[in-house]
């Protein structure tokens, strides 16, 4: 079998880890996976380990679905403790960074007053010294800057946290990305890998161009026990969609959640790719489903629903450029998506508002996205306007219409759109499931509450329609596909406020002749 010519099995998922807990955003940008570590994940382990019962309990919990509970059997709670004990002792140099950062605030909200801020800078903690800069808005409110192409070269940041699992999908929902880590199995190939390690892409490769497992092995330098594991994931048959490609005109898939597939003879072009690797489901499409080629890849925004890295890591090899929205350098809550993927080898184009990227046949437009961030500070998010095959296409990710007039400037520089894909998870989680971590200035629950991670509503969304003037209008499913629960685990019915606050908007849309769609599963638009 070592020279037979090889594909990777269609049903292979890998699960990117970051000191063996999912890689995300905020768990792999530096300063903000510092702060995690520090303040989620680290209390967390500590919390188990007092009453693993109780997590594992609140785990199965339907009401409790999303919350932060590890769900680890009580018996391996010596591995959690084993895992622990090497963060704090591996980690040390990160958890004394974020807790410098806490201090650091706190000096400055004591002693930034609107003077002077030079006198504060030798009274930060050494391990901000040289990655910050301190600096008043123009409402003398005063804040750190770091300078975060500088921590990606510090010992804040360690590829050496990463490795990667690979496994067959089993139709078991795998546990919560958020909460609970991943350790070691015997139905798993552990590769104590960095995300951006060369074998990776030549891996990820073999799902459209057959290779041979000894050279698989060599370019991720397995032991034979590795190399036994792998070629269980190996199988001598393409399992590609025959129709992944088209001959002429444009088509637009849907494949799940926010992800779209706009293609051409010429051209593919993704957004938010969060894709099934389960081709027996037969009623979505999947990584089989994929053109052999992507031009572009666009990221909407840095939430771990739209940048996903267990399906981005498998792209990388087959796309031209991961496009993605610019962030605001340096604050805290705002990683750079940019830099974060450079560092693992992606080749990616940074955009702001109505910056304009070509493909062959086609052009996309980058425009503003507002909300769904809690109010928070965040710039890297960006909706998108393609054009491509005679079609416009505005592509609203979870853009909340809480300011229409936005979507009037929209339609004045870029036209009429055919089609527009929005979201209406209109009921979000709040400020602090997600980003409880990089507050260090506790909220109350109430504060909390009132900032969430909401699209549109029913009203929302008619108003950016009726902006737009967009011909027709299709919803997003919003975490209601089953076998994306490890990542949204959320549940709805049809009394669910959201579900029917889409009711109500696709009524709307009736009344205006504008045809709609509620998206789940598979669906396909041809022209």
């Amino acid at each position: 079998m070592t020279d037979d010519q090889l594909f990777l099995r269609s049903k292979v998922i890998i699960e990117p880890l970051v000191d063996r807990f999912f890689a995300w955003p905020y768990t792999l940008a530096p300063v903000q996976a510092a702060m995690n570590l520090a303040n989620l994940q680290v209390p967390l382990l500590e919390s188990y380990l007092q009453s693993p019962q109780v997590h594992v309990a609140a785990s199965n919990n339907p009401d409790l679905r999303g919350g932060y509970f590890i769900n680890i059997a009580e018996e391996r709670a010596d591995e959690v403790r084993d895992l622990l004990a090497a963060i704090k002792r591996d980690r040390a140099d990160m958890l004394r960074f974020a807790e410098a950062i806490a201090a650091g605030q706190e000096l400055l909200r004591a002693n930034a007053t609107g003077f002077d801020l030079t006198p504060l800078y030798p009274k930060l903690p050494p391990e901000l010294g040289g990655l910050v800069e301190l600096a008043y808005d123009t409402d003398n409110q005063a804040q750190i800057r770091f300078l975060e192409p500088l921590v990606y070269k510090s010992g804040v940041y360690q590829d050496s946290r990463q490795s990667v699992q690979l496994s067959l999908e089993t139709g078991i929902e795998r546990p919560f990305i958020l909460s609970t880590p991943r350790l070691p199995s015997p139905d798993v190939l552990e590769l104590g890998l960095p995300f951006r390690h060369e074998g990776l892409e030549e891996l990820f490769k073999s799902r459209v161009r057959p290779t041979t497992l000894d050279h698989l092995r060599e370019a991720l330098e397995l032991d034979d026990t590795q190399a036994k594991q792998l070629s269980g994931l190996l199988t001598h048959s393409s399992s590609q969609a025959e129709d992944r490609h088209i001959e002429a005109g444009g088509r637009i898939r849907y494949f799940g959640h926010a992800c779209l597939v706009l293609q051409t003879p010429e051209a593919a072009v993704v957004t938010d790719p969060f894709i099934s690797a389960d081709s027996s489901a037969g009623d979505r499409y999947t990584l089989d489903d994929l053109p052999d080629r992507i031009d572009l890849v666009l990221i909407t925004h840095g939430h771990q629903d739209h940048i996903v890295l267990e399906t981005l890591m498998q792209l990388r090899g087959r796309v031209g450029a991961f496009v993605l929205p610019r962030s605001s350098r340096g604050n805290l809550a705002d990683p750079s998506m940019a830099l974060m993927l450079k560092a693992q080898g992606f080749p990616v184009i940074e955009v702001d508002d109505f910056d304009e990227v070509e493909f062959p046949g086609g052009r996309i437009t980058a425009t503003p996205f507002l909300g769904e961030h809690c109010d928070l500070d965040i710039r890297a998010k960006s909706t998108y306007w393609a054009e491509l095959a005679g079609k416009k296409i505005f592509i609203g990710a979870d853009s909340s219409g809480i300011e229409p007039q936005l979507y009037r400037y929209i339609k004045e520089h870029l036209g009429t759109a055919d089609l527009a894909f929005l979201g209406m998870e209109c009921d979000g989680a709040p400020l602090t499931w997600l980003y409880q971590a990089l507050l260090t200035i506790p909220v109350t629950k109430k504060m909390s509450s009132s900032r969430k991670l909401s699209g549109s509503n029913a009203d929302q969304a008619a108003a950016i329609m009726t902006e737009l003037g967009a011909k027709e209008a299709y919803v997003y499913a919003m975490g209601e596909e089953p076998w994306l629960g490890h990542v949204m685990a959320t549940t709805y019915t049809e009394d669910t406020y959201q579900i029917k606050q889409i009711a109500e908007f696709l009524t709307w849309c009736k009344g205006r002749g504008i045809k709609a769609g509620h998206l789940y599963g598979q669906q396909e638009w041809r022209w």
